[in-house]
């Protein structure tokens, strides 16, 4: 065998030895089916002192990244006339619970171009569901 072939190989065996612990160590939380031009209801987990409650977080996804144990998604929200964006990690503790509220038909899988949007423009249709 090609010593560059062998290099490669004895490379994927160690990625693949990374991501069998990962999944090991970290524990994946069941989350519904989400992706970019949803609406959803981050519940998340803020610790003050010794005091921990739950704040929540609605927004648009704008997009989901990366996968397995790395996996995040970035949900903006409009707070007052100002938009706030934010990443949570899908395998975080903090992640208590996310809830879709309305299924958007976008054709992207990552919609920035929503953040210059303001208004009727800044409207993401609703996907229909032909369930009866």
């Amino acid at each position: 065998m090609h010593p560059l072939l062998e290099e490669k190989n004895k490379k994927l065996e160690a990625m693949n030895v990374i991501k069998d612990i990962q999944n090991e160590l970290i524990e994946m939380k069941e989350f519904p089916k989400f992706g970019a031009g949803d609406t959803v209801i981050v519940s998340y987990k803020i610790k003050e002192g010794s005091k921990e409650r739950i704040q929540q977080y609605q927004g648009v996804v704008l997009q989901r990244r990366g996968f397995g144990a790395t996996e995040t998604f970035t949900v903006r929200k409009m707070s007052g006339n100002i938009g706030v964006e934010r990443i949570f990690p899908i395998s975080s503790p903090f992640v208590d619970s996310i809830v879709v509220t309305k299924r958007g038909s976008v054709r992207r899988a990552r919609i920035f171009y929503f953040r210059e949007r303001t208004g009727k423009s800044a409207r993401i249709k609703e996907k229909r569901s032909f369930a009866h």
